[in-house]
């Protein structure tokens, strides 16, 4: 409803040119159609396939000659009108390299603002050209709303009303939790979710809405931006960590309207700095799990592209994707190798790694959606300072290695994900002898362990695991140094994960 109200205003106060960024192109036709019918004017479309239409107003479905179709002849009669019209230019942004098309826009820009004519571009990419910025209002269109989803459910069981084939069996609990469940999607997209979710078994129930889910997560993974990571994960999957479990513990609630009355903002974020398989990536899974909360993981490898502008708009499409399924987790593993070369990106990508980070960075700060960012890095000295900032991340958590406490926990998890009881394991004589290992290593051991006792054809015991532990060099002593060094910075600059 902000942006009909924006797209109104502007349209009042007549403004000549406005770009309009979208992929709902009948979702915004309808909206300025009823914007056209409140203002008395007439809505004119144009797109290269059909040229000039009139849909709304007087001399509804009227079509000038076949030039129209052409952008350059469309753009002449639009200049020539001298009536009270909105003009929606349907995907114009492929003409506007055309010195012609740009040089023409300009003298309609000039001519225009003394009219009652708005010309609205609507296109799914932002491209406006250095020659028109000036000229042109950029309005981004969100996608729909909980709201909004709500109302086309509705409309869809009315219209099913009579229909004997379908049975309905939705409360008002119900229809906000499969609106919620569709957040993320266009109106189209989630009409199709929604009727295929009905002739898929003639009903529309409680039950649809992990359907409904399952569906929304293969249109989000169909960008390609981000992944819907499916987890199985919470809490109890993590060894250790107690600090941190109980900082995520005290946070849990913090979405919650309530929380909101109460006064708290909605948390960041936070930073997993630490030693390589001690937990970090394991700990954003499981505050997905534990939380209740999709978990989407930020590729920033599917994020550069080739062309100019492209990262900058993948960046801007996968956290808007991100904000749209709210509240959700955005986890961005080993941020550091993504961010490291941000001082010399103006010589070695034109900047665009500066940008790009610029623009994460920015979103960190004043995001307002339920999106909580778990970030980790193991790597201290390729992370940018401007990263570590207070207020980009609610807090920085240093992992260190598991103690002999966390070490019995972590072969406990282990040892009972895999079928075996951990009371036939001498778990203590492990846990010593796993001094230094990490998680991962001691998970690593265990498997390792199952695989020899299998091949001799008999169970796996605390000898096979122990043989395991001493046949491969743990991590912290290839990379002593490191590490040390690792431990040093995190004294004074990062809360321990681990009491």
């Amino acid at each position: 409803m902000d942006c009909v109200r924006e797209l109104d205003l502007l349209i009042r106060s007549r403004y000549p040119i406005i770009y309009l960024r979208t992929n709902e192109e009948e979702r915004a036709a309808n909206m300025l159609a009823n914007i056209a019918r409140a203002q008395h004017k007439r809505l004119v479309e144009w797109s290269s396939t059909e040229g000039l239409r009139t849909i709304e107003g007087p001399r509804e479905g009227e079509r000038p000659d076949e030039q129209s179709r052409q952008p350059l002849a469309a753009l002449e009669i639009i200049q020539q009108d001298s009536g009270r019209t909105i003009y929606l230019m349907k995907s114009l942004h492929p003409f506007l390299d055309d010195p012609s098309i740009l040089r023409k826009l300009r003298d309609l820009y000039e001519s225009t603002k003394r009219s009652y004519k708005t010309i609205l571009l609507v296109s799914p990419v932002k491209k406006i050209p250095a020659d028109l910025e000036k000229a042109i209002y950029f309005l981004n269109m969100p996608l729909p709303d909980v709201e909004m989803l709500k109302r086309l459910l509705k409309e869809i069981v009315t219209n099913l009303a009579t229909d004997t084939r379908v049975t309905i069996d939705l409360t008002e609990p119900i229809y906000d939790r499969m609106a919620n469940a569709a957040l993320g999607l266009t109106l189209e997209e989630a009409e199709r979710v929604f009727f295929k979710a009905i002739v898929r078994d003639s009903k529309l129930a409680g039950d649809d809405v992990g359907f409904v889910r399952d569906e929304k997560r293969q249109i989000v993974q169909k960008s390609g931006l981000l992944e819907y990571y499916e987890t199985g994960e919470d809490m109890g999957s993590v060894g250790g960590l107690n600090l941190l479990k109980a900082w995520l513990k005290r946070r849990s609630r913090a979405f919650e309207p309530a929380a909101h009355d109460y006064g708290l903002p909605a948390p960041k974020g936070l930073l997993l700095l630490g030693v390589q398989g001690c937990g970090k990536s394991l700990a954003a899974k499981a505050v997905s799990g534990s939380w209740g909360f999709p978990l989407l993981r930020l590729d920033m490898s599917r994020i550069f592209g080739s062309l100019i502008g492209s990262s900058e708009e993948n960046m801007r499409r996968a956290l808007e994707m991100a904000e749209s399924v709210s509240p959700a987790v955005l986890w961005v593993d080993e941020i550091e190798k993504t961010f490291s070369g941000i001082e010399s990106s103006g010589m070695s990508d034109a900047g665009t790694t500066a940008r790009v980070f610029g623009y994460f960075l920015t979103w960190l700060q004043d995001k307002t959606a339920n999106v909580f960012c778990v970030a980790t890095a193991n790597s201290i000295e390729r992370l940018p300072p401007e990263l570590l900032r207070k207020g980009r991340f609610d807090e920085i958590f240093f992992v260190d290695l598991p103690n002999a406490a966390e070490r019995t926990e972590i072969l406990r998890i282990h040892l009972s994900k895999r079928k075996r009881d951990p009371a036939k394991f001498d778990m203590s004589h492990l846990a010593e002898h796993s001094d230094g290992c990490s998680g991962a290593e001691i998970e690593q051991a265990i498997v390792s362990a199952m695989y020899d006792a299998y091949d001799a054809g008999r169970e796996v015991g605390t000898k096979d695991i122990l043989q395991a532990m001493q046949s491969s060099i743990p991590l912290s002593v290839t990379m002593r140094e490191q590490l040390e060094t690792l431990r040093l910075w995190a004294q004074e600059r990062a809360r321990p994960a681990s009491g």
